[in-house]
């Protein structure tokens, strides 16, 4: 029987397991409700709030915070940090204060954000962008200046422009590194979209767990964190398999499909 159809299997067990091991400790102890709820309790309030619809509005809200927010800030990052690897100039006059900007605490600057654009998605959007750009900045100045000077020389000397350069040696070589920042950046979206939910929102799944919390619906919270770990794992899986399609020569991402059957 395949190996990795073994994995799935026993993780499912483990899981079940668990799941039996919290209901049983939470109903033989009689524990409240509004403390820890039993995985019962969570899944009836799963299924109440998509019967309802309620689930599915604030979910395509915190959606679309996310892919735009991500959007912008991926392409703030690739520009800037294909102008700073490339250029010196670019790099002395603006990386620091990137840097500067950057140690600054998010969650700190969400409360003015929500000041100066409003409680509506844009406030959110603007978090989301800000917290997805530097990874993604560090990964793709550092991937473009992995390349390798003798290759970069024995080009040089045969007659590349500096076009050619980057588009055959120091693209392809930095690729890895953007991806990489790419699944870094695309959960961190979505935990920047969840924080500026909390602060103020008027829709989301962030906005959703604080109205819940005010109600002591502990089993609805439970439900919603479901949903974000599932919404969560599709983002990083959907990124890893388009970065390992893309990458397919990449010898890391062939280590890593290699140990993933075993």
């Amino acid at each position: 029987m395949n190996s990795g159809f073994m994995k799935i299997v026993f993780s499912v067990l483990i899981l079940c397991a668990l799941l039996l091991a919290w209901q049983f400790a939470v109903r033989y102890n009689e524990i409240p409700i509004y403390l820890i709820p039993a995985p019962s309790d969570v899944i009836m309030a799963l299924v109440r709030g998509f019967q309802t619809g309620i689930y599915t509005k604030h979910i395509i809200a915190t959606l679309t915070e996310v892919f735009a927010g991500f959007s912008i800030g991926l392409a703030m990052a690739l520009v800037l940090g294909l102008l700073i690897a490339l250029n010196r100039t670019v790099e002395t006059y603006v990386y620091p204060y990137i840097i500067m900007f950057q140690s600054m605490p998010k969650v700190a600057l969400a409360p003015v954000l929500v000041i100066w654009f409003g409680l509506g998605m844009t406030s959110k959007i603007v978090t989301v962008a800000l917290i997805t750009f530097f990874p993604i900045l560090v990964n793709t100045i550092v991937g473009l200046r992995s390349a390798d000077f003798d290759r970069i020389n024995l080009m040089r000397s045969l007659g590349a422009s500096r076009w050619q350069v980057f588009r055959m040696l120091q693209l392809p070589g930095a690729l890895p590194f953007i991806v990489a920042g790419i699944e870094v950046g695309i959960i961190m979206s979505l935990l920047g979209a969840i924080v500026a939910e909390f602060v103020g929102a008027e829709a989301g799944l962030g906005m959703l767990i604080q109205s819940m919390n005010t109600t002591l619906d502990v089993a609805g919270q439970f439900s919603i964190l479901i949903i974000l770990s599932v919404i969560g794992l599709s983002m990083n899986k959907t990124v890893g398999f388009i970065g390992d399609r893309l990458l397919f020569w990449d010898s890391s991402r062939k280590a890593k499909a290699a140990m993933g059957r075993r």
